[in-house]
């Protein structure tokens, strides 16, 4: 399926894609690393700025937990789907952009402003991140 970018009705796959962010922000918000790491694959990675790399669902548990009780406490993330590329049946690429909200927050401020990529595979069913990684955008 190629890139997706206009307002034509999404495909079912395409829609869910796209919510995958929202499963993300909610699990953020309730500060859920459990939920959290559920949305990726047992052997995803997440790769952040500075020197982070996170692998497998576990690790990527932990790194959230100590991140709620710790830089996280009181942040809201968002994440807003600009492009939908699949790479055939099962995989796809989700470009997003936002960042994280500091308490009291409603827009993300630029120097916590990112662009991110996400690697999508669907497993028994459900979309689930195979990979994450995001850049900073507001700030050069």
């Amino acid at each position: 399926m190629p890139s997706s970018n206009s307002s034509s009705p999404l495909s079912p796959d395409e829609a869910a894609v796209r919510a995958v962010p929202q499963r993300i922000m909610a699990a953020w918000a309730q500060n859920d690393a459990d939920a959290f790491a559920e949305v990726f694959a047992e052997d995803g990675t997440m790769i952040l700025p500075g020197d982070v790399f996170v692998k497998g669902r576990e690790g990527i548990r932990s790194f959230m937990a100590a991140g709620y009780s710790g830089p996280y406490k009181g942040t809201r993330v968002y994440g807003e789907p600009v492009s939908a590329t699949f790479l055939g049946d099962g995989a796809g690429v989700l470009i997003t952009q936002g960042g994280v909200l500091a308490p009291g927050e409603t827009e993300v401020a630029p120097e916590r402003a990112v662009r991110a990529m996400w690697v999508l595979s669907k497993q028994d069913g459900e979309w689930l991140i195979a990979a994450y990684q995001n850049t900073p955008v507001g700030v050069s």
